[in-house]
């Protein structure tokens, strides 16, 4: 596998890809009922073998702590859009960084006119600010190779505009208290019929197990412990592989059911009241 051509051929569909953003985003606060807008990374890195041309792509995902919402769950580092701070750094990433904001998905970026560019950037500037927040992931070790389309999460009234970005090389992981580690997902994983499941959940109050299923990848990890990604950021990777490789993901058989309770403190970490609203949420469906 050729590194630099399979990168170039990512930048180009990033670049080309239609991914509809809004005019304007502005961080607006659940409590006042409007979405929050979020920015998240979805790192690839280039794993070398023996020789150049012997390697893989992996994705690097972060698996969520029981301390935050989500807990269990893979995930590309990022969070809430900081409408101050973020804007503040977009300045700083369009004029200062050409390692992270350069050349042909540049090019790509600009031409998609200057309201989206600028939403491109400002996003941007929202994923590499929470990756080294989550996990020090150096903005100097990161290089854009293009947006995806916004991901709306109903029960978290939430959008999700991811960004897609190389990571250069290898670095120290320094995870923060809200991820427990980085799960490696290689890319040719995706195509393999065989690791393509239905995840079950249920509340740990609802002991029939009768629980919604979703589409999701089944990965052993390295340390042999079995990875469940599933929900957005499976949604979002499937985005990435139609867009980027014009996959099509294969028919997945219906015995092949994975199931799990959720964390109690699933939809906000640690605060207790919340796991009977899940409760609520799950045996109401």
């Amino acid at each position: 596998m050729n590194r630099d051509i399979i990168i170039r051929h990512i930048v180009e569909r990033l670049g080309t890809a239609e991914i509809n953003y809004p005019e304007r985003t502005g961080g607006q606060d659940e409590r006042h009922g409007k979405w929050l807008e979020a920015g998240v990374l979805i790192p690839l890195f280039f794993k070398t073998g023996r020789s150049a041309d012997n390697g893989e792509f992996v994705f690097l995902l972060s698996k969520r702590s029981a301390d935050v919402s989500q807990s269990g769950d893979l995930s590309g580092p990022g969070g809430k859009l900081e409408p101050f701070l973020d804007r503040f750094l977009r300045f700083f990433i369009v004029h200062g960084f050409p390692s992270l904001l350069g050349g042909d998905a540049l090019m790509y970026a600009r031409g998609r006119g200057n309201a989206a560019f600028d939403n491109i950037a400002l996003f941007l500037a929202n994923a590499v600010r929470e990756s080294w927040e989550e996990i020090r992931l150096s903005p100097f070790n990161v290089r854009f190779l293009g947006p995806l389309p916004p991901y709306s999460l109903r029960l978290f009234t939430r959008t999700i505009f991811p960004v897609v970005g190389l990571v250069e090389k290898k670095w120290i992981f320094h995870p923060n208290r809200e991820v427990d580690k980085i799960v490696e997902i290689p890319l040719e994983a995706f195509y393999n019929e065989d690791n393509y499941g239905f995840f079950s959940i249920y509340s740990p109050a609802d002991e029939t197990e009768n629980g919604w299923k979703f589409p999701c990848l089944i990965h052993k990890d390295n340390d042999g412990k079995e990875e469940i990604l599933w929900g957005a950021t499976f949604n979002i990777i499937m985005s990435f592989l139609e867009i980027v490789f014009d996959f099509k993901p294969p028919e997945i058989q219906p015995q092949k059911i994975i199931t799990r309770a959720l964390h109690p403190n699933y939809l906000r970490g640690r605060h207790k009241r919340y796991s009977k609203l899940l409760d609520k949420i799950l045996q109401d469906r």
